[in-house]
C-alpha cells in the first residue's frame, strides 16, 4: 500500500481544499444564476403579453427577499467550506442557497407558463409542483445546524439516530406535500400532477411532522449538552450560536407584535430575523472575533433593557404631562408634553445606563463584578497603607481571590545601593 508523506500529503490536502472551495463558490454562482433566470422569465412574459401583471411591488419585494436569503446562506456556506472543507454545515448552507434559487426559478417558470401560454404543459406543471414543497429544505435546515454545530458532527455517535430521524421526518413530510391530492398551494389553478389519492399520504405526513418536530427538540438538547461539555473555543462558539438563536426568537416575537399594525412589515421582520442563523453560525465556525461574544451579550442586555425602560418612561411621561397640562389649561399640549418628556429622557440616559450596567454585572457576570470590586478595594487600600508586610499579604490575597491560581508566591527584589551592592 502506497502512503503519502511530507509535502505529498500536504499537497493532496491543499488540492482537495481548493477544489472544495471552488465547488462551494460555484454553487453560489449557480444559486444567483437560477434566481436571475427566473426574473428574466418573468420580464420576458410581461413583455410578450401587454396586460400581464406579475405582482408589482409584492413581486419585487419577494425577489429581493429571495436574493438576500440566497446570498447570505450561500456566501456564508462558501466561506465556511473554504476554511473547513469537511464541515457539513458549510455544505448545508450552500445547499440551502441552491434550493432558494431553484425554488424561485421553478415558481417564476410556472408563472411564465401560466400567464403567457408558452412552453410545455407538463414542464410548467412540474415547475409549479416543484416550487410547492421545495421550501421545506430552507425551513428544516436549523435542525441539522443545531445538531452538527460547530464541527459538522454530532456531539457523540449516540446522537446519530437524531440525524437519521430528522432526515426521515423531513423526507416524509416533503413527500406528503408533493403527493397530496388537490390544487397546489401557490398555484390553485393547477391540480397536483403527481398526486396520490390515498389516506396513507396524510398519515405519513402527520407522522413525519411529529418525527421532524421531535428531531428539532432533540437537536436543541444536543446543543445544550455540547455547551455543558465544551471548554475554551468551542464554548465560545456555542455562545455565538445561542446568542444568534436568542436574537432570532426575540425578533420574531417583535414581528408578531408588529402584525397588529402591518402584516407585510411583520413578515419582512421575521424573514430578516431568520437570516441571523447563518450569520452567527458562520462567525462562530470561522472563529471571527470569537471571544467578543461576552461583550456583545453584555451590551445587548444593557442597551436592550435601557431602550425598553426609556421607551416606557417616554410614553408614560408624554401621557402624564398631557393629563396634567390638560387639567390645568383644559387644552391638550401635545408638543409641550413631547418636549418635556424628551428632556427628561436625555437627563436620565447616563444615570439609568450605569445603574442597569451595574445590575446586569451583578446578576449575570457576578465573578467579573466581584473581581472588579476586589481590585478597586485593593487600589484604595494601596494608597493609604505603607506597611510592606501588610501590602504583601493583601496582594497575595487579591491574586488568590481574583485569579484563583493553584499556588501563589511573591518575591521582592532586595534594594541595592548606587554602586550595585546590597546595603548592610
Amino acid at each position: 500500500m502506497t502512503q503519502l508523506t511530507g509535502e505529498q500529503g500536504r499537497g493532496v490536502g491543499g488540492t482537495n481544499s481548493r477544489v472544495a472551495a471552488w465547488l462551494a463558490w460555484a454553487l453560489v454562482v449557480l444559486s444567483v444564476v437560477l434566481l436571475v433566470g427566473g426574473l428574466v422569465l418573468s420580464r420576458a412574459a410581461s413583455s410578450t403579453v401587454a396586460d400581464l401583471q406579475f405582482g408589482g411591488e409584492t413581486k419585487s419585494a419577494n425577489v429581493l427577499a429571495d436574493l438576500v436569503t440566497l446570498l447570505i446562506f450561500s456566501v456564508v456556506g462558501a466561506v465556511v467550506v473554504s476554511r473547513q472543507p469537511r464541515n457539513t454545515i458549510g455544505w448545508l448552507f450552500c445547499g440551502v442557497g441552491v434550493a432558494v434559487g431553484l425554488n424561485s426559478f421553478a415558481g417564476d417558470y410556472a408563472e411564465f407558463w401560466l400567464m403567457s401560454g408558452f412552453g410545455m404543459r407538463s414542464l410548467g406543471e412540474t415547475a409549479a409542483w416543484f416550487s410547492s414543497w421545495l421550501w421545506i429544505l430552507l425551513v428544516s435546515s436549523p435542525i441539522f445546524v443545531l445538531l452538527l454545530f460547530p464541527d459538522g458532527r454530532p456531539p457523540s455517535p449516540r446522537w446519530r439516530p437524531v440525524a437519521w430521524c430528522a432526515t426521515l421526518g423531513i423526507t416524509g413530510f416533503s413527500l406528503s406535500l408533493a403527493l397530496g391530492a388537490g390544487p397546489l398551494e401557490d398555484f390553485p389553478q393547477i391540480l397536483n400532477p403527481y398526486s396520490v389519492d390515498s389516506p396513507i399520504v396524510g398519515i405519513v405526513g402527520g407522522a413525519a411532522g411529529v418525527v421532524a418536530i421531535g428531531s428539532m427538540v432533540a437537536s436543541a438538547v444536543s446543543l445544550i449538552v455540547r455547551l455543558r461539555r465544551a471548554e475554551g473555543e468551542q464554548r465560545q462558539q456555542v455562545k455565538w450560536l445561542a446568542y444568534g438563536g436568542a436574537m432570532v426568537v426575540g425578533t420574531i416575537l417583535v414581528g408578531g407584535v408588529i402584525t397588529i399594525w402591518s402584516v407585510n412589515v411583520s413578515i419582512m421582520v421575521m424573514n430578516v430575523a431568520l437570516l441571523g442563523l447563518p450569520v452567527f453560525t458562520g462567525i462562530a465556525i470561522v472563529k471571527h472575533r470569537l471571544y467578543d461574544i461576552d461583550i456583545v451579550i453584555n451590551r445587548t442586555l444593557v442597551y436592550g433593557t435601557l431602550s425598553v425602560t426609556l421607551a416606557a418612561l417616554y410614553l408614560g411621561g408624554v401621557a402624564a404631562t398631557q393629563a396634567v397640562l390638560g387639567a390645568i389649561t383644559n387644552q391638550e399640549q401635545t408638543q409641550l408634553a413631547i418636549v418635556a418628556s424628551t428632556l427628561v429622557i436625555a437627563a436620565l440616559f447616563n444615570p439609568l445606563r450605569q445603574r442597569i450596567q451595574a445590575f446586569i454585572d451583578r446578576s449575570f457576570y457576578r465573578r467579573k463584578y466581584d473581581v472588579a470590586k476586589t481590585l478597586e478595594g485593593f487600589s484604595m487600600k494601596l494608597r493609604d497603607d505603607t506597611d510592606l508586610e501588610a501590602l504583601r499579604g493583601d496582594l497575595v490575597g487579591v491574586v488568590r481571590e481574583t485569579m484563583q491560581p493553584a499556588h501563589v508566591s511573591l518575591w521582592l527584589r532586595p534594594q541595592t545601593s548606587s554602586k550595585g551592592k546590597q546595603p548592610p
